[in-house]
């Protein structure tokens, strides 16, 4: 046979296997894109151990992604259709278990291989998640992952506190605090940073650090009655479960609650919760003092904020009802 025409046969046959291969390529897509319908159809349904073989099929050949690179989301989904399987009162059950370790394992593929930020930084979360102490227990595994979303987005203060949350879980409370105030310093007039600190003051003991905490956050949030009624709360929680306290300091904490307390509703007058808290300062403070006038006008005032926030909670009850 002529050479020349050698040659051309064997390019025909290549042609015609790589015209073979790419149609299995199309077929298996258009299968891919058909299970990836179907999943996300059972998981909104919260169907999700159907979802789940439905994924399984979507990602079951990764040559797919290089035609249909959206379908590469399928990890995450899966993972999380398996992460919402496992029962962490079930856990050492093996075949619970092994749930959490496909959720893990998807999680990983969806944090490698998806290229929206958004939905890889949700992906490393749940993959963070697993490794906590309801579920796999194993902050060694987890640290790397958010040094990782710290490394992508620098700038997202919630990494941050996720990574001193690991630290804190540890018992690796000097880092813990060194990570928080490494993000209050890179964002010094955010909010939320200063109610991390003070939620870590806070279980910590320290309860001078909680409440310099939380002043800065009512100084960042000046408008925001929450920002003021958490201060009170804090305040009235010092006094009423602190044994170790004088009688002059308890009292100093029930002034400072109630001021505290009056800001928030002088910004929002109809604060069902900060009535609700103000009622319960001023019994204490009627409750410190001896002065009988003074006890029945602290009453008066907290009897009348009670009703008010009873009447206020049916409106709200009603208007949910109707």
């Amino acid at each position: 046979m002529d050479t020349r025409w050698t040659r051309i046969v064997q390019l025909v046959i290549i042609a015609g296997l790589g015209t073979s291969l790419a149609g299995c390529n199309w077929y298996s897509m258009l299968n891919a894109k058909k299970s990836f319908k179907t999943a996300n159809g059972l998981y909104q349904a919260a169907e999700y151990e159907r979802a789940a073989v439905a994924y399984a099929e979507t990602v079951a050949d990764p040559a797919v992604f290089e035609a249909a690179p959206e379908l590469v989301v399928a990890y995450f989904y899966l993972g999380n259709s398996y992460d919402n399987m496992y029962r962490p009162s079930r856990k050492g059950e093996p075949e619970n278990d092994a749930l959490l370790d496909k959720a893990v394992n998807n999680y990983q593929l969806a944090a490698d291989h998806i290229d929206d930020p958004q939905l890889r930084q949700l992906s490393m979360e749940y993959l963070v998640a697993s490794y906590g102490i309801d579920k796999l227990n194993d902050p060694s595994q987890a640290e790397p992952i958010v040094r990782r979303m710290i490394e992508l987005n620098p700038q997202e203060t919630t990494n941050y506190f996720a990574l001193a949350k690991l630290y804190e879980d540890s018992g690796l409370y000097d880092l813990a605090e060194e990570t928080l105030v490494s993000a209050r310093d890179m964002r010094p007039d955010d909010a939320a940073v200063y109610l991390q600190l003070a939620g870590y003051y806070n279980r910590q003991g320290e309860f001078e650090e909680t409440m310099i905490a939380l002043d800065e956050r009512a100084n960042r949030e000046p408008n925001n009655p929450e920002a003021y009624y958490t201060i009170s709360t804090y305040y009235w929680e010092k006094a009423f479960r602190d044994f170790n306290l004088t009688e002059e300091e308890k009292a100093q904490h029930v002034v400072d609650g109630l001021v505290a307390i009056n800001q928030a509703l002088d910004l929002k007058d109809d604060y069902m919760e900060a009535m609700v808290y103000k009622n319960i300062l001023l019994r204490m403070q009627a409750n410190a003092t001896t002065n009988q006038e003074e006890q029945d006008a602290l009453i008066a005032e907290a009897d009348e904020l009670r009703d008010r926030a009873d009447d206020i909670r049916k409106e709200r009850a009603a208007g949910a009802a109707g």
